[in-house]
């Protein structure tokens, strides 16, 4: 082999080593992401606790570890491929239920986007504490996200969705507003699916009983523990350093380039 020839195989297993690299760097990355995401249920479990009469902490409690039960198996089920199924169509994919023919490199991004599902979901339950049954909050998760969640992530993150920034318009329609949506971390995919869907929830329930006397008037019902809403509210905070540095999806690239993410204010 001559020296020219030698120099090129060398070059060309340098460039797969260093692409090796990057994906470990960036499956750590993820995978670290994953985790300060699912500590933000704590936090979530934290907050609510503390702020329900001292009656109503195991039932919210149960019900913030429920969330992170059914998300896991509504999302495998049906989140993914409902979000980012193979086969879609602008409204929603259609294919790989339950992670059928998802490749196992793909699978850290699966559990990232469960974790978004998992958080748009448990801020409906300070909502509705104190006064839904829990069996019609299990299945008011699963609805969640299975379909609700999935379906508004495939119109806005998935390239084939009718409000992406990615969607491709040859021969198809044309962007929306004629650039798409951009949402870097969630706030429509998480955030306002959540909070419409507390507020809807919030409004078909009604009030806590006693919560207002019969003059209309509203009666305190302060929570049981300020100690546990603001170890909470450290906790959420925590774990946006993952919901919105995770939210690159990647850290390393060609190049070596680093991103610079924003960390800590709102998506």
């Amino acid at each position: 082999m001559t020296d020219a020839g030698l120099e090129l195989v060398q070059h060309a297993s340098r460039q797969e080593a260093l692409s090796n690299l990057f994906d470990a760097v960036n499956t750590l990355y993820l995978l670290v992401g994953v985790a300060l995401v699912f500590v933000m249920q704590v936090g979530f479990a934290m907050l609510t606790a503390g702020s329900v009469r001292t009656k109503n902490v195991k039932n919210v409690l149960t019900k913030n570890i429920c969330d992170a039960l059914v998300t896991a198996i509504a999302y495998y089920l049906f989140g993914y491929a409902f979000a980012y199924g193979d086969a879609s169509n602008v409204f929603l994919g259609h294919s790989n239920f339950a992670l059928s023919g998802v490749s196992s490199d793909r699978l850290i991004f699966v559990a990232y986007q469960m974790m978004f599902a998992a958080a748009a979901c448990t801020i409906v339950s300070g909502c509705v504490c104190e006064r839904i049954s829990f069996y019609a909050y299990l299945g008011y998760a699963f609805l969640l996200t299975a379909f609700v969640q999935p379906v508004v992530t495939h119109w806005i993150w998935s390239s084939q969705g009718w409000a992406s920034a990615a969607l491709s318009t040859a021969g198809g329609p044309s962007k929306l507003l004629g650039q798409g949506a951009i949402d870097f971390a969630g706030d429509v995919v998480v955030h306002i699916i959540g909070g419409f869907a507390g507020l809807i929830g919030s409004t078909v329930i009604g009030p806590r009983l006693g919560r207002f006397n019969s003059d209309g008037k509203a009666i305190p019902m302060p929570g049981h523990s300020a100690t546990l809403v603001a170890l909470g509210a450290f906790m959420l905070w925590f774990g946006w350093i993952g919901f919105n540095g995770g939210s690159t999806i990647e850290i390393a690239q060609d190049g070596a380039s680093i991103r610079v993410v924003e960390l800590s204010n709102g998506s």
